[in-house]
């Protein structure tokens, strides 16, 4: 009988035990690394384990650690899926700038450059409702200060990841594979460079150092997901709007880099997700997938993981099918059938549907059904489960049909 495989896309809800641990931790001399403690390590590993029992019990046949591995605080919004690598990394420090009282930067023809996050094109085009505390929009919490690169960047993180491995590994059983997140050096770089000569030489050294957690979660036997939302989020975080060729010359950077962290490493252990940015607004300044499948598709790995069912991009089913000829043939699609930006619990035919449209494109042994991004901090842990369940109902009902 057919099957569908079944995974997430990363964070999921922490436990209320979970986050009281996190809030009781001090920091250390640096402002925004937390101190670890045995008792706090003993829960990290409990939790894990109840996590990747619950995704089994609901058919989530390839689970993830949830991201209960990733540290969180205040200074710094450690619930965020990119700031964990500053605990993990040397070479960053506390600027005091707050984000949203940045400078913007404007781009020209051949010189593209990240503006601020409050000169964001699609924060600017709804400023009124960004603003608006009753209007939904959510940007996350508690972000208000990212670390600038000021020294030489290092990996300093060789205890978390293999924590990390060691506690996901333990609570598998024998014959499942799971997966654990980790930022791809594009979307790391996106900080101040106050240290080095250029952009490319910052991603590089990004590059050498986000390197040695990949391989050490590939060589735990695991799935590294690397997350990049770089590629397609850029686009809005450039102003003005640039030209698509410009912008392609700017993502293969981040493709680049990519293929150079990973290079070595088994491709079927290797998935890149990538989305157009998790917070809960309009995405009017969403770039099409079209103008960039090609490109990201450059990416040397194996699972490659999506947005498909938000209301901005559903639509864009239609390009996998109409570029297909591009698709190599041993890529796994992994397209997002439940959504992390709104409360509504998706119907399982519903799920089955959108799970059936990749299948007819590469066949049902190469999709992989997953959520649009994690779920974690976006929805509340009831409705995360429930269209966890959801999910796991509509891969079976799909693998019927297919």
């Amino acid at each position: 009988m057919t099957t569908i495989e079944t995974t997430t896309a990363g964070s999921l809800p922490r436990t209320e035990a979970l986050i009281a641990a996190n809030a009781a931790r001090e920091f250390a001399d640096d402002g925004f690394t937390l101190r670890e403690t045995p008792e706090f390590t003993a829960l990290v590993a409990e939790a894990v384990r109840d996590v990747v029992d619950r995704q089994r019990q609901i058919g989530i046949t390839q689970p993830g650690d949830g991201e209960f591995g990733k540290a969180m605080s205040n200074a710094v919004d450690y619930g965020a899926w990119w700031t964990y690598s500053f605990q993990r990394t040397s070479g960053l420090e506390l600027t005091g700038q707050d984000i949203f009282s940045q400078t913007p930067v404007r781009s020209e023809p051949g010189d593209i450059r990240l503006t601020s996050f409050p000169d964001r094109r699609d924060w600017t085009a709804f400023a009124e409702a960004y603003q608006d505390p009753g209007s939904g929009i959510s940007v996350g919490k508690n972000a208000t200060a990212f670390p600038a690169t000021t020294g030489p960047i290092r990996y300093t993180g060789q205890g978390a990841v293999a924590a990390d491995t060691r506690n996901l590994s333990a609570a598998l059983r024998e014959g499942e594979r799971g997966f654990l997140t980790a930022i791809a050096p594009g979307s790391a770089a996106r900080i101040e460079n106050a240290y080095y000569d250029t952009e490319q030489q910052h991603i590089d050294a990004w590059v050498a150092a986000l390197r040695e957690e990949y391989r050490a979660i590939t060589d735990a036997g695991l799935i590294v997901q690397l997350d990049d939302p770089s590629l397609a989020e850029n686009w809005d975080q450039i102003n003005p709007e640039p030209s698509v060729e410009d912008y392609l010359a700017f993502t293969q950077i981040r493709i680049d880099a990519i293929n150079e962290a990973i290079r070595g490493l088994p491709k079927e252990q290797v998935r890149l997700h990538l989305c157009w940015g998790s917070w809960h607004g309009p995405h009017t300044t969403d770039i099409e997938l079209r103008h960039i499948l090609k490109t990201v598709l450059g990416a040397n790995v194996g699972q490659i993981s999506f947005e498909a069912a938000n209301a901005r991009h559903e639509h864009e089913w239609a390009v996998w099918e109409e570029q297909r000829d591009l698709i190599p043939d041993d890529l796994i699609l992994v397209p997002g059938v439940v959504g992390h930006s709104t409360n509504l619990v998706e119907h399982p035919d519903l799920v089955a549907q959108r799970i059936e449209r990749f299948a007819k494109i590469v066949g049902p042994e190469r999709v992989i059904a997953a959520t649009d991004c994690g779920l974690g901090g976006r929805v509340h842990e009831q409705i995360a489960w429930a269209k966890l369940e959801s999910l796991g109902e509509g891969a079976r009902r799909a693998a019927k049909r297919v």
